[in-house]
C-alpha cells in the first residue's frame, strides 16, 4: 500500500523509486560532473536522491526547490509566460538546474547539482531524456 502525500496525492510505489533512481545513475554516468541528483515530489518531500558530495541534505533541498519552482512559476505568471520546464543557477563553483517533470499520476521536481565546468547543453539534452523515462514510468506504473 502507498501512503499518502500532504497533498492528498498517493506517493510513488517502491517500484516506481526503484526504476527513478536505475534513471538518476544513468543520467549521472552520461553527464560528467553531475555531482548530485535530487527527485522529489512537487510537494516537497524527497523521493529519491544520489550523491557524490555528501554535505547536501536531501530533504532541505527537495522543500527547497518545490517553493523555488512555485515561486519562479507565478513570477512568470505575472510577466505572462506559460509552463516553466526548468530553472538554471549558475554560481563560481557549481550549478545547478531544477526542472518539473509534469507526470500525471506524481508530478515531481528533478534537481541536478554540477560542477561548475559542466557543459549545460550536455547536462540539459540528458536532462530532458530522463525526464521523459520518467514520465513514462510515471504512465506504465498506473496502467491496468
Amino acid at each position: 500500500m502507498n501512503a499518502m502525500s500532504s497533498t492528498g496525492r498517493r506517493a510513488p510505489s517502491p517500484t516506481f523509486i526503484d526504476a527513478a533512481r536505475h534513471q538518476i545513475r544513468d543520467l549521472m554516468m552520461a553527464v560528467p560532473g553531475i555531482d548530485s541528483v535530487l527527485l522529489s515530489s512537487t510537494d516537497g518531500f524527497e523521493l529519491v536522491s544520489v550523491y557524490k558530495r555528501s554535505s547536501l541534505e536531501g530533504g532541505k533541498m527537495a522543500a527547497v526547490s518545490s517553493s523555488i519552482l512555485a515561486l519562479v512559476e507565478a513570477f512568470l505568471g505575472e510577466i505572462d509566460l506559460n509552463g516553466c520546464q526548468s530553472l538554471t543557477l549558475e554560481a563560481e563553483n557549481g550549478k545547478a538546474l531544477i526542472s518539473a517533470i509534469p507526470a500525471p499520476h506524481h508530478p515531481m521536481v528533478l534537481v541536478i547539482v554540477t560542477s561548475p565546468t559542466v557543459l549545460l547543453g550536455h547536462v540539459m539534452h540528458a536532462t530532458r531524456h530522463t525526464i521523459q523515462r520518467l514520465n513514462q514510468l510515471d504512465q506504465q506504473m498506473h496502467r491496468h
